[in-house]
């Protein structure tokens, strides 16, 4: 639980491994900076981890570029489609907030999309286009010639000021990537336990020993996170 390696490891594109709480999800996910996403990374995460691959979109960015969360566009069309409105996502057992999922996504120089190499592809040109040093009306412009969807790639949005409303995976591994000083994108997959449940806290650390990968948990990242922000004296 070396909270400095494993920033360091963040900053080298190696995966980390984030546990959020043991009153929330209970669950941990396998974690890579999206920016080094290789196809080695997404089928590490294929076979080790086993949940679904989802990317992480900074709440500002996704806002200035106008990528929207699913539950919004499910709303929004819920005057045709009045069986998504009964489907809202209002009942979520560890989160009073709306899901954090937003579209998925394939690039359009992929075949299927589901290939670990296709799946690497549109997550690494995903996160390059998105922090161009350019107007947000040239990046939503160069997303929408790039990529289309749906697709085989789940955009996760974060919430405004992250981990004061919702302190889920999409979050705290958000929040790593800023600390780590890499573009704050993070790919994320959970990890599956054998048993066909999550695999267990304990567990988890023994794969990290196992395999020298770090373990970090959802306290150290609070802790962490509000000395970042003072430090920097921003929100994000």
């Amino acid at each position: 639980m070396n909270f400095k390696k494993a920033l360091n490891d963040i900053r080298q594109g190696k995966v980390i491994l984030v546990y959020d709480f043991d009153d929330r999800e209970g669950e941990s996910d396998m974690t890579v900076a999206s920016q080094y996403i290789t196809y080695e990374t997404v089928q590490m995460m294929r076979k080790k981890a086993g949940g679904l691959i989802c990317t992480t979109t900074p709440y500002d960015k996704a806002t200035e570029i106008g990528l929207p969360y699913m539950a919004d566009v499910y709303y929004d069309d819920s005057n045709r489609f009045p069986l998504l409105r009964a489907m809202a996502p209002n009942d979520i057992p560890y989160d009073n907030t709306k899901s954090s999922f937003g579209v998925t996504i394939n690039h359009r120089k992929t075949y299927t999309g589901i290939t670990d190499r296709d799946r690497a592809l549109t997550i690494s040109r995903f996160a390059e286009v998105l922090f161009q040093d350019k107007p947000a009306s040239e990046i939503a412009r160069e997303i929408g010639e790039e990529f289309r969807s749906p697709g085989h790639v789940h955009l996760l949005n974060a919430t405004e000021h992250i981990l004061t409303n919702r302190k889920g995976h999409t979050e705290l591994c958000t929040a790593m990537m800023y600390m780590a000083g890499v573009n704050p994108s993070a790919t994320i997959c959970e990890m599956m336990g054998d048993d066909g449940g999550s695999m267990t806290k304990k567990d988890v650390i023994r794969f990290a020993d196992e395999n020298n990968i770090e373990f970090i948990t959802g306290d150290q990242v609070l802790g962490k996170w509000e000395e970042f922000k003072e430090k920097n004296g921003a929100d994000y």
